[in-house]
């Protein structure tokens, strides 16, 4: 059995279980009519609507994205939801399915904006009880999927002028509903992009000594910068090079003049990710070198690691206890993904939970993947949990 919940806690779980069916309608509907980066103006209004109808402030940002407040001044505690999809196919098969060809909400952005709405909802009813213990701020952000993200236009934006504390969560398959993960410290990890050009002499592949082999030193650089780096970088940092995209050539028999690839670098640690670019430039000039090929380097710094702040982690653990009991929540490790929250985290303390979408018994899907599927009271859970998040840090 669990202790008997605070009165507003209560309340929070009875709001949010009387709003539970029309959460899970929102969802299905941002879920059949996903928008890209940048392109979440439906997302926006449909979120923006429900707010305005129970008494929050309601800023909207040029394009997309929106900033709404609730309560008295002062210091605020705020939420963040993220709205964009992937340029991906909707495969899992839902009556709700994808109605814009090639675009999916692949990654649970949906249940995020509807949680955090939800959770929304719930302290607009406690406001109106006067029951409110402080401000509240919610971050409705566009662009997470795309680097820089974003965060960082919504801090621009002020978004985090008075804010004292700001919670996330995000999906994660591999848990099952009805239990959150935590972490306190880094939770995710820095994540870069890079594309190197290589241009050479190009020829015919009987008489490659004529030639760069722009093709030989491609796949020199391929192979062995993700060598290089783990021994230029302090192997502690957990740096990661991988490759998506490789490029050359049209003919078996023709040596090409050029060349590309491109992919990720992953550092779990934020002092390496900090010093990790130039390694990388120098890397790619020295390996190349020796085949008379010219390489061209494009890195773009992404997002740092979210680092979970320790005192944030156990107000997400309190309000999980509370919400979901003792058993409701487990350890998670960190994790290789890159996540644009990371940037709020730079300017003011705040934790992200993983929220479990997996159906007790049932398969494990993937993020990023055309045929993810969600178990839908991950939903209310998350509403509660954040909610409650957010009445813990204002009695800290």
């Amino acid at each position: 059995m669990t202790d008997p919940l605070p009165p507003s806690t209560q309340l929070v779980s009875d709001v949010v279980a009387k709003l539970e069916a029309d959460l899970v309608e929102v969802r299905r509907d941002l879920h059949a009519h996903p928008e890209l980066s940048w392109a979440e103006s439906r997302t926006t209004e449909v979120v923006a609507e429900q707010l305005e109808q129970v008494g929050w402030d309601v800023s909207r940002l040029p394009g997309s994205g929106l900033v709404a407040d609730l309560g008295e001044e002062g210091p605020a505690v705020a939420l963040r939801a993220d709205m964009d999809a992937l340029p991906v196919d909707d495969v899992a098969g839902e009556p709700w399915a994808s109605l814009v060809p090639g675009v999916a909400h692949a990654c649970g952005h949906d249940v995020h904006t509807t949680a955090v709405l939800g959770a929304g909802l719930a302290l607009a009813e406690l406001h109106e009880r006067s029951e409110l213990p402080g401000r509240v701020r919610l971050l409705f952000q566009p662009a997470e999927e795309v680097m820089p993200g974003g965060a960082k236009r919504m801090i621009a934006h002020d978004a985090l002028d008075g804010v004292a504390r700001i919670f996330a969560l995000h999906c994660e398959p591999s848990i099952d509903v009805g239990r959150v993960g935590l972490r306190s410290g880094a939770l995710t990890s820095a994540a870069d992009k890079i594309e190197v050009r290589l241009e050479g002499t190009g020829g015919h592949t009987s008489r490659p000594h004529l030639t760069s082999d722009l093709t030989f030193a491609l796949a020199k650089v391929t192979t062995e910068l993700p060598a290089v780096m783990s021994r230029r970088m302090d192997p502690r940092a957990g740096v990661s090079v991988v490759w998506g995209m490789v490029r050359a050539g049209s003919a078996p028999n023709v040596i090409p003049d050029k060349g590309v690839l491109a992919g990720t670098v992953r550092i779990l640690d934020a002092v390496a990710w900090a010093g990790c670019e130039p390694v990388v430039r120098q890397a790619v000039q020295d390996l190349v070198r020796p085949y008379g090929v010219s390489a061209e380097v494009d890195y773009l710094q992404g997002v740092p690691p979210v680092v979970n702040d320790p005192g944030c982690i156990a107000m997400l653990a309190s309000a999980a206890r509370s919400v979901l009991g003792s058993r409701g929540q487990t350890s998670v490790p960190q994790s290789l993904g890159g996540e644009d929250f990371g940037w709020y985290l730079e300017q003011v303390p705040g934790a992200m939970f993983r929220l479990g979408t997996r159906t007790p018994g049932g398969p494990t899907y993937d993020l990023h993947q055309g045929n993810l599927r969600i178990d839908e009271r991950a939903i209310a859970i998350g509403a509660r949990v954040l909610a409650t998040a957010v009445l813990a840090a204002h009695d800290a």
